[in-house]
């Protein structure tokens, strides 16, 4: 399997010497330049041992991946942004040109809506939703709570990208299935992954600990990136000392009134910039002082660039690919969501079916057996039939009610449960009220994917499975997570230089004594605060220099332990894919034979079911010609009532396990017509358009009101 084909950075490390070269450039003269390519040099020469701690037989397997079988790589989720809104949240909601106070201002976020959108509200007619699967599956995409939780996700991974470009380490999002949708019956056994808070199967993506028996503890591993975002810092004082006399050079007042400023520039080489400014007014009455006032002006720029720990453009900006990264998994987990809850609402909408059809079945029965009541009454009165079979006839209807009652409660349960999964607010009585009508059966017709080789299939899901475009986004992480890991184990080697300059004018202290002017005093001045200015940066007084620190850890165990940690859980990483690629080649060999079979399983219901009812309509002649018995006119309903009850499930079944096939797949979205960049905004402008199903026949809606004398 070829990890490169999915994945957004393919980072080139740069060495120290590739870091020196532009680094370099930045710092003013060439003595500076030419001491820190010594410097560089002594660095390369030294032992690669002691560049990677780790001896040299080892340091292949730590480079590179394992030899995973062979797979077709996933299919990345397009497109690349799924939510199409005003607002990027991977860019500053307020720039520096403009208004710049708008930066130090928080952000507003639109309140969430809970009211249902206007496709269900239209809907209700006479007190009644008469509701296709399409329909079904689009309120979902519009309503639902899980999806719509979701969907702050895919906003929540850009702040991430904003965040990584300052240098800081991504804080992750939760890219696990939200199940908190109920349920007519278990949960589909598509395969989803994690154990996450908040309802969420999981933050197998970028936060993700502890999931699928992964320990992803060491993300972040590797020094700190540069701070990106320059700061700017001020410090105002002013002080007013009296100084109590204790010798001839203390006596006095004095006022000082700084005006300092520092400003700070990191940047993805590895390099640190440094800038303070420094103004101070400074007034005295002692002896000893020269200008009172005295105006000073100082400055001092300072670049550090690391050379081994820290250097290279790729280990500053790794976190800005984790996080663009991370943020291809939360796409892949919202269409993963998508296939969840799609599949989710045709469950629970065949599950309606099913009861719908239930109910029918039990009210047919029910009359059946009423009607046998009472034409036995009938001709108990004519003394044509034994008092005997009349409460045989009476004990059926009563166990018949029950059964009708039992239906109408199970249908009503079913219709509140597809309501809570398509509606967002079930507060309004026209709604909660309104039952719900089921206008979609499934239609038989085989679909190419019961006649397709499994291996074809398989294949097809290797492609097209969110859960494996997520590991291998994870084992991309993993492998920059590695390289900042080994990065961390190298010494800290940097390099630095500076230049400053200082300048001071003001006026004569006319209190200085005459002791220390050698007779007399000089009057006047010697310039305002723009001569110290001047003097400051017109290199009158400059102080330059360069240096270098090295700190070298002489066990460096924990470093030694985070590279350890880090390769272990990237091993596990890959295990973790291969064996995603073997449940999935499970997931769809069970599947295609599940649909095989309920296939199988309707065909053989219908004929037991048509068996049943020619039996019944023969028994029945045979009663009304005396040939037969009430008693086995009764068990031929029995019969019937249940080859009906296992036709209906026997369809529910076929309805749900090839909904379930199309997830396993995850096909749902090219066989529904699923816009997923509509899902990702809300609005539906496309409605999903369901293959497989036809209309229900014409028939009788069966009653929701108890039957009399329960």
């Amino acid at each position: 399997m070829h990890l490169d084909s999915i994945g957004v950075v393919d980072g080139r490390e740069i060495n120290a010497r590739d870091n020196f070269d532009k680094a370099g450039r930045r710092l003013a003269g060439g003595k500076l330049r030419a001491i820190a390519a010594m410097m560089l040099t002594m660095a390369s020469c030294m032992p690669s041992g002691m560049a990677a701690q780790t001896p040299a037989g080892t340091r292949g397997p730590d480079k590179a991946a394992s030899a995973l079988p062979a797979a077709p790589a996933p299919i990345p989720t397009e497109p690349f942004s799924l939510r199409d809104s005003e607002r990027d949240f991977s860019q500053p909601y307020a720039r520096f040109l403009g208004n710049p106070i708008n930066m130090y201002r928080p952000t507003t976020i639109g309140k969430a809506s809970f009211e249902n959108s206007v496709r269900l509200t239209d809907m209700v007619k006479d007190g009644k939703i008469y509701l296709s699967l399409s329909d079904a599956i689009a309120l979902a995409l519009e309503n639902n709570y899980d999806i719509a939780i979701a969907r702050y996700d895919l906003s929540i991974a850009d702040t991430d990208i904003l965040r990584t470009k300052t240098g800081q380490l991504p804080l992750g999002v939760p890219s696990g299935l939200i199940t908190n949708t109920l349920s007519g019956s278990t949960s589909t056994s598509t395969l989803s992954t994690g154990g996450g808070p908040g309802g969420s199967t999981g933050g197998a993506g970028g936060a993700g600990t502890g999931v699928s028996g992964l320990s992803l503890t060491t993300g972040g591993a590797g020094p700190a990136p540069e701070s990106l975002d320059p700061n700017l810092g001020a410090t105002v004082s002013f002080d007013r000392d009296h100084i109590p006399s204790t010798s001839f050079f203390s006596t006095g007042t004095s006022s000082t009134n700084n005006y300092n400023f520092t400003l700070n520039q990191g940047f993805v080489t590895g390099t640190n910039f440094q800038f303070a400014f420094n103004n101070s007014y400074a007034t005295s009455d002692n002896v000893v002082t020269q200008f009172s006032p005295e105006l000073s002006s100082t400055y001092k720029a300072t670049v550090t660039q690391h050379l081994l720990q820290g250097a290279g453009i790729w280990v500053n900006k790794r976190f800005m690919y984790q996080a663009i990264n991370d943020r291809r998994i939360v796409d892949s987990s919202f269409r993963q969501q998508i296939l969840y809850t799609v599949n989710q609402v045709e469950s629970i909408y065949w599950g309606l079916v099913q009861a719908y059809e239930d109910v029918q079945a039990k009210e047919r029965a029910l009359d059946q057996s009423t009607k046998l009541l009472g034409d036995n009454k009938k001709q108990l009165e004519i003394g044509t039939m034994a008092p005997l079979d009349v409460v045989n006839a009476e004990s059926t209807v009563s166990t018949d009610k029950q059964a009708f009652i039992s239906a109408q409660s199970a249908l009503n349960y079913q219709q509140q449960i597809i309501k809570q999964a398509i509606a967002r607010n079930l507060n309004d009585p026209a709604l909660s009220a309104a039952p719900v009508i089921p206008t979609d059966r499934v239609s038989l017709e085989e679909i190419p994917e019961e006649a397709q080789p499994e291996e074809a299939l398989v294949q097809e899901a290797f492609q097209r499975r969110p859960e494996l475009e997520q590991a291998v986004l994870t084992l991309r992480n993993d492998e920059i997570t590695l390289k900042g890991a080994r990065n961390a184990l190298l010494p800290t080697f940097d390099i630095y230089g500076y230049m400053s300059g200082q300048g001071v004018a003001g006026s004569i202290n006319p209190n200085l004594s005459s002791a220390f002017c050698g007779g007399t005093c000089p009057t006047g001045g010697a310039g305002g605060y723009g001569t110290a200015l001047g003097h400051a940066f017109n290199d009158s007084a400059p102080d330059k220099g360069i240096g270098f620190n090295l700190n070298i850890p002489l066990r460096n165990r924990y470093a030694q332990s985070v590279q350890e940690r880090s390769l272990m859980e990237y091993r596990q990483a890959e295990l973790r894919l291969e064996q995603l690629y073997t449940q999935i080649r499970m997931q769809v060999v069970n599947a295609k034979f599940a649909l095989t079979n309920d296939r199988a399983q309707v065909q053989a219901s219908l004929a037991a079911r048509d068996y049943n009812q020619q039996s019944l309509d023969a028994e029945v002649k045979k009663l009304r010609l005396g040939a037969s018995t009430t008693a086995n006119v009764l068990l031929q309903e029995r019969n019937l009532a249940g080859a009906e009850d296992n036709l209906i499930a026997a369809h529910a079944a076929y309805a749900k396990d090839r909904a379930g096939l199309y997830q396993t797949l995850a096909t749902t979205l090219q066989h529904y017509g699923i816009n997923l960049p509509e899902a990702a905004s809300g609005e539906i402008k496309t409605t999903p358009v369901v293959p497989g199903v036809q209309a229900a026949p014409p028939s009788k809606e069966p009653s929701m009101t108890p039957p009399a004398g329960r």
